[in-house]
């Protein structure tokens, strides 16, 4: 089987403050003439399957990329250079399969196959040269030969603005901020769930490649190569089988997925030149794009918009005021303000159980969420600020296992 990978719940109220902006979707794709070179950054309208403009062409663009950490810089005129595809120093060597839109910061992020950096682009920027960075970690697989098992193969950017990744074989989960230096976490592996009956998120044949999405809840879905779609909790890494797609091309590798203005997903094929298809999410059915393109395949997409945005955004018209005694009658935060990396949520006479305890700031927005397993007697728990936000004021919700709402309280963090 030969896959693009062989080359290449539950907060209510995260949301964006604009509305999703679908039409405007980054694509990894070859030149056009029935190639396999993933290495162009292009536009699409994913509403269409349309390309719109090309951000990076490779062997035409003049580029500069820069290690933020070192500030060391290369710049080159566009050329035509047999090395680009195993330097370091050109921003698509080696090929990419795995890309990420942050639409906060107009920052396309990706990694090059077998080089163990995360690089970016400022796709906003309007000058004719393409500007690159990137930063280098060894929690990123440097890896020859044959063996693609721990390649970063699928990104996103969550609802808690961190960026995502998943290595191919599933035994690696990644988080990285998206500031000026980002800061690269090992997350571990993923774990099956006990209803998968089979089909593995480790599984080359079934689970390997694709891409991912996001959701509004905090989730992660991977579409693989083969058609199969897993849900992803974040806190406990457990990914769930939700089933495989039907009505796609014979040969049509689900490479490349992102979520339109509509709220459906979207895929393309890095293997095929057959248009893009919208999914069906009620049942997993796949439905061309009329019109959309056929002439560049595509081994990734990123827009930077969630699954189920639409629902969560009704949900939160009704919840985001909406408190309650039950069960946490008298809980609390403390200390209020908060001027370290932590505080305590106090459970006085709660029951037993599972709850969520978020972080948003004033518009709703989720700056991070955490699980606490509440046992009997026990009166509090610790919340750690993973990336200590800014000085101002936030909100403190804690949620039950159904995602209710059960508690909101005002904080100040300093």
């Amino acid at each position: 089987m030969k896959f693009k990978i062989l080359l290449p719940s539950l907060l209510l109220f995260s949301l964006s403050l604009s509305a999703q902006k679908a039409s405007k979707t980054y694509a990894i794709t070859g030149d056009g003439n029935n190639d396999y070179l993933w290495m162009n950054i292009r536009q699409v309208d994913l509403n269409t399957g349309t390309v719109q403009k090309t951000i990076f062409e490779k062997n035409k663009t003049v580029y500069s990329i820069t290690d933020v950490n070192s500030r060391q810089s290369v710049t080159q005129s566009a050329i035509t250079d047999a090395n680009i595809y195993t330097t370091r120093n050109y921003p698509t060597a080696t090929f990419v399969a795995a890309a990420a839109f942050d639409k906060r910061t107009d920052k396309l992020f990706f990694i090059p196959m077998r080089l163990n950096e995360l690089r970016w682009i400022d796709v906003s920027n309007q000058s004719n040269d393409a500007r690159f960075y990137s930063v280098t970690s060894p929690l990123l697989p440097v890896s020859t030969g044959t063996d693609e098992s721990n390649h970063i193969t699928r990104l996103v950017i969550a609802a808690d603005g961190n960026g995502y990744g998943i290595s191919n074989d599933g035994n690696r989960l990644i988080r990285f901020s998206t500031g000026k230096k980002p800061v690269i976490t090992d997350m571990g592996g993923l774990i099956d769930a006990e209803s998968n009956q089979g089909i593995s998120i480790h599984n080359k044949c079934t689970s390997w490649g694709g891409d991912m999405v996001a959701d509004a809840y905090g989730k992660l879905w991977i579409i693989s190569a083969s058609h199969h779609v897993f849900e992803v909790d974040m806190n406990s890494r457990i990914a769930t089988h939700k089933g495989a797609i039907s009505g796609l091309p014979l040969n049509y590798t689900t490479n490349g997925a992102a979520v339109n203005d509509n709220g459906d997903i979207v895929v393309v094929s890095a293997n095929v030149f057959a248009g893009y298809y919208k999914i069906n999410f009620k049942d997993l059915s796949a439905q061309l794009i009329q019109g959309s393109d056929i002439k560049y395949n595509a081994s990734d997409l990123a827009n930077g918009n969630l699954l189920f945005q639409k629902e969560a955004d009704a949900a939160r018209k009704f919840a985001i005021f909406e408190t309650t005694d039950l069960p946490v009658s008298g809980t609390k935060v403390v200390p209020n303000p908060v001027t370290g990396n932590s505080f305590k949520v106090l459970f006085d006479g709660s029951a037993a159980g599972v709850y969520q305890i978020a972080i948003t700031d004033i518009a709703g927005r989720n700056i991070q969420t955490s699980r606490a397993a509440l046992a009997k007697g026990q009166q509090s728990t610790t919340v750690n600020l993973l990336n200590k936000p800014a000085n101002g004021t936030y909100f403190v919700k804690v949620l039950d296992e159904n995602g209710k709402v059960l508690m909101t309280e005002k904080i100040v963090i300093q």
